[in-house]
C-alpha cells in the first residue's frame, strides 16, 4: 500500500495525527528532502528505508514504490504542505493505477494556511474579499495563458503566490498591470511555521525591492490584497441581529430602548 502524506507547512508538529501514524508504521519513506522538515522522520521505526526524492526522478520514485509493493511493504510518500497543491502527485497516482498498486492520500496543512497564521491574517474578510486566488508565476513550468497573473489580478481578490519569489520583478509588474493599485498591501513570508520563519510587509510596487533588501530568494510565499489592511465589515454570522438555525436574532440596543419607551407611554 502506498500512502501519500501531506507533511504540513513546516513545523514538525503540524503534520496531522493520521499522517504521523502512517509515518510511524511505514517500512519505506520517500520524502521531498528539499522542502520537508527532516524532524518529521524522527518517528520512523527501526529498519525503515528512507529515500530523499530531491535526487530522484519520477521513474526512480516509482521503482522504489513498485519494489516495496512486491515485498509486501508499506510505503509513505511524504510531500510538503498538502499534496494536492503543486505536489506532482497525479502523475504518481496514474502510474500506480496502471500497475494496479493501491494507494490513498492523507491531506496536510498547506503553507498558505501557515503563512496566514504567521502574520495573523484572514484571507476572506467581509466587505474586503470573499475569494482567495492561489497561483504562481510562469517559470520553467508553464502556466495557461488564461491564468496569467495579470488576468487574475483583475479581480483584486486576496491572492497567494507559490514558487514565484525569484520572479518578483515580473510579478509586481503583472499584478499592477492587471489591476492591483501600486499601494496594495503585500507580504513575503519565508518558510512559514519553520523555526527560521521570516515575514516582511510591503506593497505590490515594492515586492522586488523588499525581497532584495531582506535577501529572500526562495522558499517564500507572496501574499497580496486589502485583507492585509485593518478595515473590514463585521461578520454577519456572529452579529446579534442575525438569525441562524441555532440562534434567534437579538434586538439591538436602539430597538430595545424604543420598545421600552413605548411600553412606558
Amino acid at each position: 500500500m502506498i500512502h501519500f502524506v501531506g507533511a504540513g507547512s513546516g513545523a514538525a508538529d503540524l503534520i496531522t495525527v493520521r499522517g504521523q501514524n502512517l509515518l510511524a508504521q511505514a517500512d519505506v519513506i520517500i520524502y521531498a528532502g528539499s522542502l520537508v522538515n527532516p524532524e518529521l522522520l524522527r518517528v520512523k521505526k527501526e529498519g525503515c528505508l528512507v529515500y530523499n526524492s530531491a535526487t530522484m526522478t519520477l521513474e526512480d520514485v516509482m521503482a522504489v514504490m513498485e519494489e516495496a509493493e512486491k515485498q509486501g511493504l508499506t510505503t509513505v510518500r511524504l510531500h510538503t504542505g498538502d499534496p494536492s497543491l503543486y505536489g506532482a502527485i497525479r502523475e504518481q497516482m496514474d502510474c500506480l493505477q496502471k500497475k494496479e498498486i493501491p494507494f490513498d492520500v492523507c491531506p496536510g496543512v498547506s503553507s498558505f494556511c501557515g503563512a496566514a497564521a504567521a502574520i495573523g491574517a484572514e484571507y476572506t474578510l467581509p466587505g474586503v474579499s470573499q475569494t482567495l486566488i492561489i497561483s504562481r508565476m510562469e517559470g520553467r513550468t508553464p502556466v495557461p495563458q488564461r491564468e496569467a497573473i495579470k488576468s487574475l489580478a483583475v479581480h483584486q481578490a486576496s491572492m497567494v503566490l507559490f514558487l514565484s519569489t525569484g520572479l518578483l520583478d515580473r510579478l509586481q509588474g503583472e499584478l499592477m498591470e492587471g489591476g492591483y493599485p501600486p499601494d496594495t498591501p503585500a507580504a513575503i513570508v519565508y518558510k512559514a511555521t519553520w523555526p527560521d520563519e521570516r515575514k516582511v510587509f510591503c506593497t505590490v510596487e515594492t515586492l522586488h525591492e523588499t525581497a532584495q533588501k531582506y535577501h529572500i530568494t526562495k522558499t517564500a510565499l507572496i501574499l497580496v490584497g486589502r485583507f492585509l489592511e485593518g478595515e473590514y465589515e463585521r461578520s454577519k454570522l456572529y452579529d446579534p441581529s442575525f438569525a441562524t438555525e441555532f440562534r434567534a436574532a437579538q434586538e439591538t440596543r436602539a430597538a430595545e430602548e424604543k420598545r421600552a419607551d413605548k411600553e412606558q407611554t
